[in-house]
């Protein structure tokens, strides 16, 4: 516990004056994180990162990146877009399972196009948020919901936990965990929204709170079943206490979406 509570301090200190400055240096913090993930979810699979499918997956992870400024320059000059970009690496993908006679098969390259599109989704709209109009408050909403859901439903849990949520899955989550995780929450939103108010009627800020904490333990339960069916216990040990990228990102990777989705984020 003791080097879990370090490595979140030192890690919120020295993430949080990235995500509060924003612009190119977040951007590329952003990069940074997400080739460590797509490194750690192709090592699940056993794919090396220095491999033809390993290169091509960062560079199709790095394409999802692209804000939407980028893209545009990528645009004019290639004359190529995001979704052609991923086209030619699935092609390139495919092709190399032939010339490696199935060494890299079929499945293998649909691991590594889901793997982009789940981390490399996931982390650009990290970006899109923080580039939005009043940006930094969306992302403070958004890492509020993950980290009173996760605190809420650990707590919950423990006290309360009586009926296991998916024990094939997680063997420690139960129902009252998973509800206790919404409803703590639900508060926090209020009290933030008591404090910095978005322009939203208070029945849409709760049912957006509702829904984001919902969708955030799925991502922590879908890093889960990938781990569980890899069998591996953490996605990686870049972060002591915690784990890998993944299994700090994991809910904020589902949550995030949602919030661009939804049109919460404008």
């Amino acid at each position: 516990m003791k080097t879990r509570i370090i490595t979140g301090v030192v890690a919120a200190a020295l993430f949080i004056p990235f995500v509060i400055y924003g612009k190119l240096p977040f951007t590329l913090l952003v990069y940074v994180i997400a080739a460590v993930g797509i490194y750690e979810i192709l090592r699940m699979k056993k794919i090396v990162i220095y491999s033809l499918p390993g290169i091509l997956s960062v560079f199709a992870t790095f394409v999802m990146l692209m804000p939407n400024a980028w893209e545009q320059q990528v645009l004019d000059w290639t004359t190529y877009s995001k979704l052609e970009l991923l086209f030619i690496t699935a092609i390139l993908l495919l092709i190399y399972s032939v010339l490696v006679k199935n060494r890299f098969t079929f499945d293998d390259a649909a691991f590594v196009i889901l793997s982009t599109l789940y981390v490399g989704g996931g982390f650009y709209y990290l970006i899109a948020t923080r580039n939005a109009d009043e940006g930094l408050a969306y992302i403070i909403f958004a890492l509020l919901v993950v980290w009173t859901t996760d605190s809420g439903a650990y707590f919950t849990g423990r006290r309360f936990g009586k009926n296991k949520l998916w024990p094939e899955i997680s063997p420690n989550k139960t129902i009252e965990g998973f509800v206790g995780g919404i409803v703590i929450a639900v508060i926090a939103v209020i009290i933030m929204q008591l404090i910095s108010p978005f322009d939203v009627s208070w029945g849409i800020l709760i049912l957006i709170a509702i829904v984001s904490s919902i969708f955030g333990q799925m991502g922590d339960l879908v890093e889960s079943a990938i781990k569980r069916h890899y069998d591996v216990k953490d996605s990686g040990n870049i972060l002591p206490g915690h784990g890998g990228i993944l299994d700090r990102f994991d809910s904020l990777l589902f949550v995030l979406p949602l919030l661009n989705l939804l049109h919460f984020v404008s």
